[in-house]
């Protein structure tokens, strides 16, 4: 029996627009959602209106970009159709969604049911390797290329064939050897949790047959932002019956640059001629000046579909244009203006502003001038303590004392710092654990291992398994957070893993500090706060 709210409960207080969204559930739609017209209101009673229909909750899939508006978009829906029914909604990114394919599916594309999946800087270890560089930089490059190929859906011989200049031909090259670690690893990457989903449901029918009654109806989100094998995996889930809404906005279009393409757009009325074009218009976000303005900053954008932003709140305060003459100037001019607006204090408080830029670069400039105002002020975004190489290397760890099975975690450890284990080593290993259907760090003890591998390449995989395996002893004796913290300064020596940074460290003047610090106190007193929190909460998992 379904949970949703009786019909017209969920959509009260919708404009007609979105209630024609809303209620068109007969074929494909394509919602044109303009910034601040309400459209998560939409997909989420929409959501309600299908469970309505008949649909079941584990039958709809919502499809967003990122795990934060995921969560978001579950709660709102969580609101209107009750716990149970939001539980079993398959809302999620569409990586997420891959990855469910493949965990369930992936025998099928060559894959382990335990495959891992490889982080950015793993990626980039893989390349180096499958590059023969140390070189950071050009390993960057190689992964931006190799990831715009491939969400384009070119493969290693098409990349190949299409490379345009020097550059590319032997990224080109770096590609088919980094395909052949990942294979060998049972690893995929971030790209391949869509392209290999895509090659499972366009060549097993079984397999596209099972899924395509699995989800029956599929929403996507901000659907300006999806690349052409995003848009090829929808039509594979869909199929003929092309039961989806699709909310985007030619105008938002700003991910070029990682593949995106509003040519997706372009394609849908082409591909599904009985297609559903609804706009929505009206604003709930700005007034009538801001949206003005607006409308004639992207008056010259190339169109697909025709929509003009409104609002009922009437024109509220103008525009205020500040011209400057540089960044600093700018940044000035900003400050002070917050300050002219805040008057005496009466008006609005600090927390009520806030400073956007289009580049993490130009925050120094603005948070100089905010503090020699003393203006409070918080900087959202940049890069989190816990994406800090250091810290997932010390994460991948720890996370092999809990969970042995944790492939991931066991090719960053096993290969930080290095200790002469290569990739030949790990895809002879990644092989025969897939053979034996076990983790790579169970099979490193097996005997028939040394039928696969060199006797010296054996021997180092069993000196780094006695290593994790002494440390989690040591881990499983230890109580409180003061032997926790000893404990583990004092395997960063023993691993070398101190030497081992101040060996890959790009800032020299950083580099001769920790020389001078000549211990782990580097470690803990410049992150002594998170470091703290991190070892308090994994050592109590031990």
């Amino acid at each position: 029996m379904s949970s949703a709210p009786p019909p017209g409960q969920a959509s009260a207080g919708l404009n007609p627009a979105q209630l024609e969204a809303v209620y068109h559930l007969s074929g494909p739609c394509l919602v044109i959602a303009g910034a601040g017209s309400g459209k998560t209101r939409v997909i989420t009673t929409k959501i309600a209106q299908l469970l309505v229909s008949g649909y079941r909750p584990s039958q709809i899939a919502a499809i967003t970009f990122t795990n934060k508006a995921a969560q978001e978009m579950r709660e709102r829906a969580k609101a209107l159709v009750g716990n149970k029914a939001a539980k079993d909604l398959a809302i999620s990114t569409f990586h997420s969604l891959g990855v469910r394919l493949l965990r369930e599916e992936g025998t099928r594309v060559g894959l382990k049911e335990q495959f891992s999946i490889l982080d950015s800087d793993d990626v980039l270890n893989v390349l180096k390797d499958a590059g023969s560089t140390t070189d950071v930089k050009q390993a960057q490059r190689w992964q931006w290329t190799i990831s715009l190929w491939k969400n384009n859906g070119i493969g290693p011989l098409q990349a190949a064939q299409i490379a345009a200049d020097d550059d590319e031909r032997a990224a080109a090259a770096v590609m088919v050897r980094y395909q052949e670690r990942l294979a060998a690893y049972q690893a995929v990457d971030f790209d391949d949790l869509i392209t290999l989903p895509l090659k499972l449901l366009t060549t097993n029918a079984e397999a596209r047959e099972k899924w395509q009654n699995k989800l029956r109806y599929v929403l996507v989100d901000e659907y300006q932002d999806t690349n052409a094998v995003q848009y090829e995996l929808l039509k594979a889930l869909v199929g003929e019956r092309g039961m989806f809404t699709a909310v985007g906005d030619d105008d938002q279009s700003i991910y070029g640059w990682r593949g995106a393409t509003i040519e997706n757009l372009k394609r849908l009325p082409l591909d599904y001629p009985n297609l559903k074009v609804i706009p929505l218009e009206q604003n709930y976000r700005s007034t009538g000046s801001i949206l003005r303005a607006a409308n004639n900053v992207i008056a010259g954008n190339p169109k697909i579909f025709e929509k003009k932003l409104w609002s009922e709140y009437g024109d509220g305060e103008p525009v205020v244009l500040l011209e400057a003459d540089g960044e600093e100037h700018e940044a000035e001019r900003a400050v002070a203006r917050i300050q002219q607006l805040r008057g005496d204090g009466l008006g609005p408080q600090f927390r009520d502003f806030a400073i956007l830029y289009r580049a993490n670069h130009q925050a120094r400039v603005f948070e100089q001038a905010l503090r020699r105002a003393q203006i409070p002020y918080k900087v959202s975004g940049g890069q989190s303590f816990f994406d800090k190489a250091e810290i997932k290397d010390l994460c991948a760890w720890l996370r092999l004392l809990v969970n042995q099975d944790d492939d991931p975690a066991f090719l960053r450890a096993v290969t930080t710092p290095k200790r002469g284990i290569g990739h030949q080593t790990l895809g002879a290993l990644g092989t025969f654990s897939a053979q034996w259907k076990c983790s790579m760090f169970e099979a490193l003890f097996s005997e028939s291992l040394a039928t696969a591998i060199t006797k010296r390449a054996l021997d180092g995989l069993h000196e780094f398994g006695r290593a994790v395996n002494e440390l989690q002893y040591k881990a499983r004796h230890t109580e409180g957070h003061t032997a926790a913290h000893a404990m583990l300064s004092e395997w960063l020596k023993d691993i070398g893993y101190e030497a081992h940074l101040l060996d890959n460290e790009e800032n020299e003047k950083v580099a001769q500090a920790r020389r001078k610090a000549g211990s782990s106190s580097w470690f803990t007193s410049s992150r002594s706060q998170a470091h703290r929190s991190l070892i308090s909460a994994l050592s109590k998992k031990l």
